[in-house]
């Protein structure tokens, strides 16, 4: 629909005429969207803007305008989108219906001949919501569909409607020639008449009067009547030879099946109706499915194990960039985790795939990973990582939870292909997915409206959602997968224990928008899981096998300290560490000494240091740093001229190509890291050197990210405006439209052609002089410096220095006016203020 047509629903009065409806009388009833909307009260106009915000970017300069953009096509889809089943298919009633159309023509088409009293207690709320959203307008007695909404709902051969309806006789028979529609009428038993349009009626007439229509039936074929059946519910059309079989022409001989093409026949949707007992829609879903409950736990028992869950969130995290301190995998040119290194992760983390992706996009949307943007461009923990491991765990879990709920990337979504064919990959780009936080909190709040510590059954919780908003579930259920991932998601974190939501996940319903507002939300949920947390324990059991057994989580330096000295051997109810040269060494390049290690294990472990691993520290810690490498571009340098032989001898130093440049000194061509790699993995312990000769001591917090903002979620449409935004935008709505609406009491004034006033000087000073005296208002025309041209209705205040100050009702402020910047001045008939 173009854009004039829009306009015209929003501009032409309706000339038709009704009768008194339940709500209004026709005398006064609104001719236009635009005047059902003018007699809308603040806090409903509020309420339209809230339920559909694109309405507001700008905002508009009257309820014309308004009303002229609540009719375009991209508005109204997004609006019909967010309609409930229930509501949707009350407007798909509407658009089947006569326009206008009385409650009870949509109460029949709902509910049908016999009645539903679910459908009669459900009709009113479903029209009020369409009232509301500006899709319908008019008194009960004359409901009118937004014309845009009645043509994308409206059944046509390219657009089948979900009724399953087709053309009215009307729509079926345009363009038949008048002799064969005579010939119809005399097959069904009518008379002939002398112009199309009243065949047309007749023909309705019959097929809309169940008594007549159900003897036409009763008359017909058992054949006819199967072929009927099959069209009833649609799709209405049918395809036919040029010599259709005895039932088929029978049908048509008698209007009951009418030409839409030279092969194809159509149910007109009066008959189909009539077949249908009534009923627009197999199946009307007045009520919302409810949630069935699954089962049902202590609360206790769920708190406890999501407490544990969150837990194990914590250490995954943890681990994973842990892994990538120094440094993790590069990112592809497309940008993303190659698969390969996702494998690896998922190795590491001991986990699927698709869950290591998941904690993958997780730490990314909480701003503790991201690329550090160097030419050879590779994924790294950021600062703020650094900041979160010194938070409290219930905070830590807190932060993660809140950026879990607003994420719009979606962790699902790879290694599926988009749609060009190229896979999906972690941490690339392509997934985002704007509904995945609204479905998040829906979940949840679903969720919450079971008795606590109940688990839903997924497919009823899914059912639920498909019938809040069927029109966005898509082609590929986009929405319904969104809910599978959350509920799978949720346990992963902690949100949800044994599938039914904790008391920390209810916290995250708080409502909040904003960055600031979701750091309070997850600060109430850290509270509220803080006392369900394990508390951290400050010592370990050292055993004689060169492993230690930490009996819960450690404290932060604690663990800090042990992974640095110990490789984690297995996880569980109990962490077990392995002591190793390599992890000895580990210690040793981090800066510790022997003395260090053994005063470290000595202080927290509750049993005695064992020997074999006083062995292996003090065995690791006189060999560290007897080599010392550094940049030739690297080089060896050792006292021990044997040692230094020893090396060039050793065959598996071959590949590092290195060459005696003194009696105690070796170099090579490879890299520094690569040579210290390469003598390691030869069985020595060599140490960095710096450019001074000292010993470089590595960390490993060592490799981090210029500091950089967490992703921004992808918005799904525009921003919900907060009250303050409304409430301008109403009263800006509102002294526009009185601006627009206002009667002007000079007829050249009146025009409605959009053209300035024009006055003389004079008497412009004259009469808004006179109107600072008495206090009225009056009507300008004004030219801005911009050489922008505007009509305004102001309330002069003073007038002086060649200025008038005046009350702006237009822009609903006080505003100064240069004189010579008036085009010109009326008085009004009516005071607007």
């Amino acid at each position: 629909m173009g854009t004039g047509q829009r306009n015209q629903e929003a501009h032409v009065p309706d000339t038709t005429t009704g009768t008194a409806g339940t709500t209004s009388r026709a005398a006064s009833a609104p001719r236009t969207l635009a005047e059902a909307l003018r007699v809308r009260t603040d806090d409903s106009l509020a309420a339209l803007l809230r339920t559909r915000p694109d309405l507001l970017s700008p905002v508009p300069g009257d309820l014309t305008q308004l009303a002229t953009r609540a009719a375009t096509r991209a508005s109204v889809v997004r609006a019909l989108e967010r309609l409930d089943t229930f509501a949707l298919q009350t407007a798909q009633a509407l658009a089947v219906a006569p326009d206008p159309a009385p409650y009870d023509t949509v109460r029949s088409l709902l509910a049908g001949d016999d009645g539903d009293q679910a459908v009669e207690d459900a009709l009113p709320g479903a029209v009020a919501a369409l009232r509301e959203q500006a899709l319908v307008w008019g008194g009960d007695d004359r409901l009118r569909l937004v014309r845009t909404a009645r043509e994308l709902l409206a059944p046509s051969p390219t657009h089948p409607s979900a009724t399953g309806l087709g053309p009215t006789v009307a729509e079926a028979i345009s363009g038949m020639s008048p002799g064969r529609v005579q010939e119809i009428l005399r097959a069904a038993g009518l008379p002939a008449t002398h112009d199309p349009v009243s065949a047309v009626a007749a023909l309705t007439s019959l097929f809309t009067d169940r008594t007549r229509m159900a003897a036409l039936l009763d008359t017909a074929p058992s054949d006819a009547l199967t072929v009927l059946d099959r069209l009833v519910w649609g799709p209405p059309y049918g395809e036919v030879s040029a010599d259709p079989p005895p039932p088929v022409r029978w049908l048509r001989d008698h209007g009951l099946l009418l030409p839409a093409s030279p092969r194809t026949l159509v149910l007109p949707r009066e008959v189909a109706l009539h077949l249908r007992a009534g009923r627009a829609h197999r199946a009307p879903e007045p009520v919302a499915p409810a949630v069935a409950p699954l089962r049902e736990y202590r609360p206790q028992a769920v708190d406890a194990a999501a407490a544990g869950q969150a837990f194990t969130a914590l250490t995954t995290v943890e681990d994973l960039l842990a892994e990538w301190n120094e440094g993790g995998p590069a990112v592809l040119r497309a940008g993303g985790l190659s698969v390969r290194d996702l494998k690896r992760t998922a190795t590491a983390l001991d986990v699927s795939e698709p869950i290591a992706a998941f904690w993958l996009e997780l730490a990314y949307a909480a701003g503790l990973l991201a690329s550090d943007g160097e030419a050879d461009e590779r994924f790294a923990p950021t600062p703020e990582y650094d900041d979160w491991l010194e938070l409290p765990p219930a905070e830590r879990w807190g932060r993660l939870a809140v950026a879990w709920l607003a994420a719009t990337r979606t962790p699902g979504l790879v290694g599926e292909q988009d749609s060009k064919g190229r896979t999906l990959a972690a941490l690339g780009p392509d997934l985002d997915r704007s509904p995945a936080p609204e479905v998040r909190r829906r979940v949840l709040a679903l969720l919450a409206t079971l008795p606590d510590a109940t688990s839903p059954d997924p497919q009823s919780l899914i059912d639920r959602l498909r019938w809040e908003h069927p029109a966005r579930s898509g082609p590929d259920d986009l929405r319904s997968r969104l809910a599978q991932w959350t509920l799978s998601e949720a346990e992963l974190l902690g949100v949800t224990g044994r599938g039914a939501l904790t008391t920390h996940g209810r916290a995250l319903l708080t409502p909040a928008s904003g960055a600031l507002e979701l750091d309070a939300v997850g600060h109430l949920a850290a509270q509220a899981l803080a006392p369900h947390l394990p508390e951290p324990v400050d010592h370990i059991l050292l055993q004689a096998d060169l492993t230690a057994v930490a009996p819960g989580p450690l404290r932060r330096p604690l663990a800090a300290m042990l992974g640095v000295l110990a490789d984690i051997e297995s996880k569980g109810g109990a962490t077990v560490y392995r002591f190793t040269p390599g992890s000895v060494r580990r210690a040793l390049d981090a800066g510790q000494t022997a003395a260090d290690l053994q005063a470290f294990l000595t202080e927290h472990s509750r049993t005695p240091v064992p020997q074999p691993l006083s062995y292996l520290i003090d065995d690791v810690a006189r060999r560290h740093g007897h080599l010392r490498v550094g940049v030739a571009s690297a080089y060896v340098r050792c006292d021990d001229e044997s040692m230094l032989g020893e090396i060039l001898a050793d065959k598996r130093s071959q590949p590092l190509r290195l060459r005696r440049l003194a009696p105690t000194v070796l170099a090579t061509t490879a890299e520094p890291a690569t040579l210290l790699d390469g003598l390691r993995s030869m069985g020595y312990a060599p140490a960095a050197e710096s450019a001074e000769g000292d010993v470089v001591i590595t960390r490993a917090d060592s490799r981090r990210t210029p500091r950089r903002a967490a992703p921004v979620p992808v918005p799904d449409g525009p921003p919900l405006p907060d009250e303050t935004l409304l409430d301008a935008a109403v009263r800006a709505i509102r002294a526009g439209d009185t601006a627009a609406t206002v009667v002007r009491k000079e007829p050249e004034a009146a025009r409605t052609d959009g053209s300035l006033p024009r006055t003389s000087p004079a008497e412009t000073l004259a009469t808004v002089q006179a109107a600072a005296m008495t206090g009225s208002a009056v009507w300008i025309g004004y030219v801005n410096a911009e050489g922008a041209a505007s009509q305004r209705v102001i309330a002069p205040v003073r007038v002086e220095g060649g200025f008038v100050t005046a009350y702006d009702h237009t822009a609903d402020e006080v505003r100064t006016y240069p004189l010579h910047r008036i085009t010109g001045v009326a008085e009004l008939a009516d005071d607007p203020a």
